[in-house]
Order: C-alpha cells, then sequence, then structure tokens
C-alpha cells in the first residue's frame, strides 16, 4: 500500500515514514509543505495520505487545503490529517464531500500502533474514522447558527456518538439502552436535521457534518 506523508518537522516526517515502512507500507513520497502536497497526491494517487494541516508557505491550513484540492481532482481520494489542530472550517468540508475516505487524528491523543495503524487502514478502505475530540470541536458552534438545537439532550449524545463513527450497537452499548432505542434516536435526528436515514454509518457521519457546515 502506497503512502504519501505531509509532515514539516523533519524529525516526526522522518519518524513516521520509518514507522509505516516497518508496517509494510511503501513510501510514495515525503513532502514538508502544501504545494508539495497537492503535487504528490496528483502524481502518486497513493493508497492513503497522511498529511499535517499546517504546513510552509502560510503555517495555517496548508495541508487540509491542499488535501481538498486534490480530492476534487480524484474523488475519494484517501486522507488522514494527523495534525495537533483542528481547523474547523475546513475540516467540515473534507468530513463533508460524501465520498469517504478521510480521517482526523490528533497527535496528541495517538497512543499505540495498533490504533494508529487501524485508523489508516480504515481510510483506505474509504472508511471514517475521528478522533471523539475533533467531534466535539466540530460540533460545538454558536447556538443560533447549530441545527442540533432541534434535538434533545438525549439525541445530541445520540449524534455525537454516530459522529464517531459508532454503529447503533456500539451506541447502544456505550448508552446502556437498547438498539432499538438507538436506532429510534437516530430516526428522530435524521427527521429534525431533513436529512434521509442510511444504513452506511459513515455516510451518516459525513450527512451530519455537512449539514452543520451548511
Amino acid at each position: 500500500m502506497r503512502v504519501v506523508i505531509a509532515e514539516d518537522l523533519f524529525l516526526l516526517r522522518e519518524g513516521l515514514s520509518q514507522l509505516v515502512k516497518q508496517h509494510g507500507f511503501e513510501i510514495a513520497e515525503a513532502v514538508d509543505n502544501g504545494p508539495s502536497l497537492l503535487r504528490a497526491l496528483l502524481d502518486h494517487q497513493p493508497d492513503v495520505a497522511i498529511i499535517d494541516v499546517r504546513l510552509p508557505p502560510t503555517y495555517s491550513d496548508e495541508g487540509l487545503r491542499a488535501a481538498l484540492e486534490a480530492r476534487r481532482q480524484i474523488p475519494g481520494l484517501p486522507i488522514l490529517v494527523l495534525s495537533q489542530h483542528v481547523e474547523q472550517l475546513y475540516a467540515r468540508e473534507l468530513l463533508a464531500d460524501q465520498a469517504g475516505g478521510v480521517g482526523y487524528l490528533l497527535k496528541d491523543r495517538v497512543f499505540t500502533d495498533e490504533q494508529f495503524f487501524d485508523a489508516l487502514h480504515t481510510v483506505a478502505r474509504g472508511g471514517t474514522v475521528m478522533d471523539p475530540e475533533v467531534v466535539a470541536k466540530l460540533l460545538a458552534r454558536p447556538s443560533n447558527q447549530k441545527p442540533v438545537t432541534r434535538l434533545t439532550d438525549r439525541e445530541r449524545e445520540v449524534l455525537a456518538l454516530m459522529a464517531e463513527g459508532r454503529s447503533n450497537s456500539a451506541i447502544a452499548q456505550r448508552m446502556f439502552v437498547s438498539e432499538k432505542a438507538v436506532s429510534k434516536h437516530c430516526t428522530s435526528i435524521f427527521v429534525k436535521l431533513d436529512l434521509t436515514p442510511s444504513d452506511d454509518d459513515n455516510r451518516r457521519v459525513l450527512a451530519v457534518l455537512a449539514y452543520l457546515n451548511s
């Protein structure tokens, strides 16, 4: 499986490159800035890319903007964001484009090889992986901008877990309720948010985030 890595810090870039190679991945290219990232994504069309948000030349949101542009040209190109920061605007756009194959992890909350590579494989297969803290920040908007104000507290709890990519069964276990009860909450959430229910958990996450970005 071929990987493109974008990280501006030399030691982190080299360390990440060595780590993924040890797990059987091939490094298509490792870059340290936004323009090089976009070129590498378009040239190599990797099986998955691992990118930081803040890259030269602006050190603001170069990584995410390069990823968005690449996915506009290559729909569904798998992108795993690995960063210290949650850049809300472009993160919502990345997660809401309906193509799948996206993830957003925070560097200081990746604790094991297994956690990281499970996420990497999920994204490469077209799935969605989101750190709960990222979900919380994406949902934390002023009340006059949040369609979720229509929801009950229980429905908001279900929505937050659903946005983490959890199945109805997993949500039921987390909330200590029946799966049937979770299903009813999900139906109510989709109705209140004017969204069509789907059996695809990744589509559910993307649809909710897409609506929150409107």
